[in-house]
Order: C-alpha cells, then sequence, then structure tokens
C-alpha cells in the first residue's frame, strides 16, 4: 500500500510496544502502515505486537527467527515496505527516545523537499534532554568525526530517526550494507549523499528511552569508529 511505512525494530521492548504503537499511530495518516520487526524477543515483544496489530489499524509485525543487529532488522523492514509499494519510509526508535508527535514534521518535509529527512539533535532547535555531560559529549564528537571523516555538512550522522523516499532506498546497494547501529546510520546517510539525493535535518529533540534496557554499547560505538575511514576509501570514489 502506497503512503508513508514506519519501521519500528524491537527486541525485548514489551513495557513499550504497545505505548509506541499507539502514539505512532494517533500521529500517522489513516493510509500510513507500521511494521514491528521483532528479533525473537524473549520477553514476548513479538506475541504482544501481534495483539496489537489485531487491534490498531495499519499494523504488521515481521518476525526474524534470532537478534541479527539493527542494521539487519531495518533492511528487511526496508524490504517488506517497499515490496508493499511504500512511498517513504522511516525510521524511529520504540523506546520513546524519538517522540511520534514528530513523525508529521518529517513526513511532510519528505514529501516537500527532500529525498532523506533526518532528525537531527544537533541543528539549531535540536537538542538532547536527560544525557550527562559524558554522553554528551561522545555523542556529539562522534558525529563530528564522522563529518569530518567524511567530508559532509550533515550535523547529525548517527541518529536513527529518518524519513526516506523510496528512489533513494532503491538506488542504494542494500545488500552491500553490513555496519549496525551507529555504523548503519552513518553508511546510509552518507551513500544518500553521495548519490546525489537532497538531504536535509529538521530539529528534534532526543530523549533518553522511557523504560527498559538501551541496546547500544561498547563494540556498537567502536564500530562506527573504525568503519568511517574504511567506508570513505571503499564508497566515496565510487558514489560520487
Amino acid at each position: 500500500m502506497p503512503g508513508a511505512w514506519l519501521i519500528l525494530p524491537t527486541y525485548n521492548e514489551a513495557e513499550n510496544i504497545g505505548p509506541i504503537l499507539r502514539a505512532a499511530r494517533a500521529h500517522l495518516r489513516p493510509d500510513d502502515r507500521i511494521l514491528v520487526v521483532d528479533d525473537n524477543s524473549p520477553d514476548g515483544t513479538g506475541a504482544l505486537a501481534d495483539d496489537h496489530a489485531h487491534e490498531l489499524p495499519g499494523v504488521d509485525v515481521l518476525h526474524r527467527p534470532e537478534k541479527q543487529g539493527l542494521g539487519r532488522a531495518y533492511l528487511a523492514g526496508f524490504a517488506y515496505a517497499l515490496q508493499r509499494g511504500a512511498d517513504l519510509v522511516v525510521e524511529m526508535d520504540a523506546d520513546f527516545s524519538h517522540d511520534p508527535a514528530d513523525l508529521p514534521r518529517l513526513i511532510a518535509a519528505a514529501e516537500e523537499r527532500s529525498d532523506l529527512v533526518l532528525g537531527s539533535r544537533y541543528v539549531p532547535g535540536g537538542s538532547v534532554s536527560d544525557w550527562g555531560l559524558l554522553r554528551r559529549l561522545v555523542s556529539r564528537g562522534g558525529s563530528w568525526y564522522a563529518r569530518v571523516i567524511l567530508g559532509v555538512e550533515v550535523r547529525d550522522l548517527t541518529g536513527g530517526f529518518k524519513c526516506f523516499r523510496r528512489s533513494v532506498l532503491e538506488a542504494l546497494d542494500l545488500d552491500a550494507v553490513h555496519a549496525e547501529g551507529y555504523g548503519f546510520q552513518i553508511e546510509l546517510t552518507y551513500r544518500t549523499i553521495k548519490a546525489g539525493f537532497r538531504v536535509t535535518e529538521i530539529p528534534i529533540v532526543f530523549r533518553e528511552r522511557r523504560v527498559g534496557q538501551s541496546k547500544m554499547n561498547a563494540r556498537i560505538a567502536l564500530e562506527a569508529v573504525w568503519k568511517v575511514p574504511a567506508l570513505r576509501r571503499r564508497h566515496g570514489a565510487n558514489l560520487s
């Protein structure tokens, strides 16, 4: 079905899945859809998502057999939505760190003027709440590092609140994307820029997850550090 598809990857989000689905549904248009991509969560998130899919309009659930990482979950969700005619595909966390009330702004910007819209913490009007100084410095430093190494102007390369036009995802070689977490977000945005598409950042307020435990860890953060120079070497010339 055409329109916007919101992709929600989940792993052990039983406490969040119902509230986030209801909140997202309230801010999407009637023809927009939501896809939960669950990696066989031990806490039963997938089964709860199935229950909510029966109650709420326009909700699908894609069950994967095991935890394979954020990047793999998003790629599976992209393929599912594109096969069903999605015009726009939106990434959003399922833990309320991204505000569902911002969905209409991302979708409108993609429909009006941009091929990829980023919900950005680091443009005027954007911010991060509920984080300590160290975490703020690490996040800003990571985005600055990636921006300098890759030579792009985007301020928030590691953010995961995005809206892609269909044409972008169809043009990118998604089968060649193997990064996870921050690295995945950096790589998709960089590939989009190098392919000549227009990227716009709009300000958002990023909040600490409401309940549950973060899936980010040192391995995922370090992956982005070493993959950024490799990304520049591997794709900088090929995609320009």
